[in-house]
């Protein structure tokens, strides 16, 4: 994990010198997720915090879980990550035992907050993988399901062409990350679930009787 850890140190002293407030919704994974850069203005009635970083596994996810997502004490989890995984070759077993090892962290920590897992988009620098990429889906989607507040996006079939091929112009130049464009297809598909993924903010200070 030595090659995330500049990356991860940075934003520990981020949070450390500001550090946020409770009760945000922690967007945690990839670089799909970390370049999400109008994510706060998206959503900026929510109270949003991007944890995000470049080219994390889901066991990456689950490694620095302790050290990123725990000290925010979100009241909500949003993920994408898996996409790295089979791209370095691992198997959807190998992708699920990860998968499951971050979900034993954020049910430990936080056994009943909504935790949402985006499926894994369909790049056009990985259409070799589709067989692989619709399989794991498939299984993360089961296995989301077994949890109480858990929630499974599928951006898969949106991110596609009237072709049945990737829209081009929901991907940046390099056939992976995402353009501006498929940005507005995840926020609309977080945005149609928001009541259950989001909940309503946890007051800070307890109402008066």
């Amino acid at each position: 994990m030595e090659w995330y850890e500049q990356e991860v140190n940075a934003m520990e002293e981020r949070l450390r010198v500001s550090p946020p407030p409770p009760g945000l919704v922690v967007f945690y994974g990839s670089s799909s997720m970390r370049m999400w850069e109008s994510l706060e203005d998206d959503f900026c009635d929510i109270g949003v915090m991007n944890l995000a970083f470049g080219g994390s596994t889901l066991d990456a996810c689950a490694w620095f879980f302790e050290r990123l997502v725990v000290p925010c004490q979100p009241r909500s989890i949003v993920c994408y990550a898996g996409d790295n995984d089979l791209g370095d070759g691992k198997t959807p077993v190998e992708v699920m035992s990860s998968f499951r090892k971050l979900l034993a962290k954020v049910d430990l920590h936080f056994p009943k907050i909504p935790f949402t897992i985006l499926s894994i988009k369909p790049s056009p620098a990985r259409q070799h993988l589709t067989d692989r990429i619709i399989v794991t889906n498939e299984a993360l989607h089961r296995e989301i399901m077994g949890r109480d507040n858990g929630y499974f996006i599928d951006i898969y079939p949106a991110m596609l062409g009237g072709d049945g091929q990737p829209d081009q112009s929901l991907f940046l130049e390099d056939g992976l990350h995402v353009s501006p464009k498929g940005y507005l297809v995840w926020k609309r598909l977080l945005q149609s679930r928001s009541t259950d993924i989001f909940c309503e903010p946890i007051p800070l200070v307890p109402a008066t009787v």
